[in-house]
């Protein structure tokens, strides 16, 4: 049998651990995530209402053990129920909602107000570029099962909701 050779470097949390260790370590099971239904201020309102199952980082800001630590991007699965969605909000970096069930209403909006709105379905994908206000809408009668991802180089901020009132009580949920 051959030798195999890494061919970059380990980071440095990963120098000297055996392999088997990095599989249980960076292996997360979806029975094994928690559906979160308080996981952001405006998932306590009607019509923001979703399901956050975290597998790498944390945007939530909540403490779960049960992730995988964070690098340079978070990774989740949202469950949408129809009617529901979430509020406009931007970010520092850039997040990326990938439908793997249902079908979804996407919006981009500015700050004058323009609001341009995108259907997409199961296998559609959008990337949402930092700074840039965004959301989604379940306008369906079936659940969403969405993948998000957002990438940054640290440790993600709390969502920045376009709406003040939000954006001013954004950590109500970690406080109930």
């Amino acid at each position: 049998m051959a030798t195999s050779v890494a061919r970059h470097p380990r980071p440095p949390e990963f120098e000297g651990m055996p392999v088997e260790e990095i599989a249980d370590r960076q292996i997360a099971h979806f029975k094994d995530r928690k559906p979160d239904w308080a996981a952001f201020a405006d998932a306590l309102v009607d019509g923001y209402r979703r399901a956050q199952h975290r597998f790498i980082g944390n945007t939530s800001g909540k403490r779960d053990d049960g992730v995988i630590a964070a690098g340079a991007f978070t990774l989740s699965v949202m469950y949408v129920p129809p009617g529901e969605g979430n509020a406009p909000h931007t970010h520092e970096a850039e997040e990326v909602f990938f439908i793997l069930q249902g079908h979804l209403t996407v919006f981009f909006e500015d700050e004058d107000g323009c609001r341009v709105e995108r259907h997409l379905g199961p296998w559609d994908c959008v990337s949402c570029p930092a700074g840039v206000i965004h959301g989604y809408s379940n306008d369906s009668v079936e659940p969403v099962y969405m993948q998000v991802m957002l990438g940054t180089g640290q440790k993600p901020d709390l969502m920045g909701y376009a709406e003040e009132e939000l954006y001013r009580n954004r950590d109500a949920h970690l406080k109930g």
